[in-house]
């Protein structure tokens, strides 16, 4: 609650330091000093008191700074995600077997192994292998290694 009060202060300083501003003239900008009409005038213009608008920016301009300052620290001490508070899906108990039930065994995930000999290719009698299947190797062949690339043929 208090954060977004702060939050409320700040852009209303932001919106009367812009208008503070704006209402303030300028000092000696015009178009003769520009091309050096104004010669008892110093560069940026004639020093003149404080006056009530100038006395506004600086209060305002400290304001905002400050205000800038609390808002940044007090914004880095929240959750560091936007999910963080969140808790994952309930955890589902594992089904209940039968009593005297043996449990079931894994899966296993061999490779199937290739038959020893094949006919040739083309010879009568054989069909062609289904597409999108690998043909086995030539007999006499090692198998590839497991999980990687066949050896290169020298």
């Amino acid at each position: 609650m208090l954060y977004y009060l702060i939050v409320a202060l700040y852009v209303l300083v932001s919106l009367v330091l812009i208008g503070v501003i704006l209402l303030q003239q300028g000092k000696g900008g015009d178009i003769a000093n520009a091309f050096g009409g104004g010669g008892s005038q110093a560069v940026f213009g004639a020093r003149s008191g404080a006056t009530l608008l100038t006395r506004a920016t600086s209060v305002l301009a400290a304001l905002f700074v400050v205000l800038s300052l609390v808002l940044t620290a007090w914004g880095q001490r929240g959750a560091g995600s936007v999910v963080g508070g969140i808790e994952g899906p309930a955890p589902v108990p594992p089904a209940a077997l039968p009593t005297g039930a043996p449990p079931a065994a894994p899966a296993t995930t061999e490779p199937a192994q290739p038959a020893a000999t094949s006919p040739a290719e083309g010879a009568p009698g054989t069909t062609a292998p289904p597409p999108g299947s690998v043909p086995p190797p030539p007999a006499g062949t090692p198998p590839p290694p497991a999980g990687g690339p066949p050896p290169p043929k020298l």
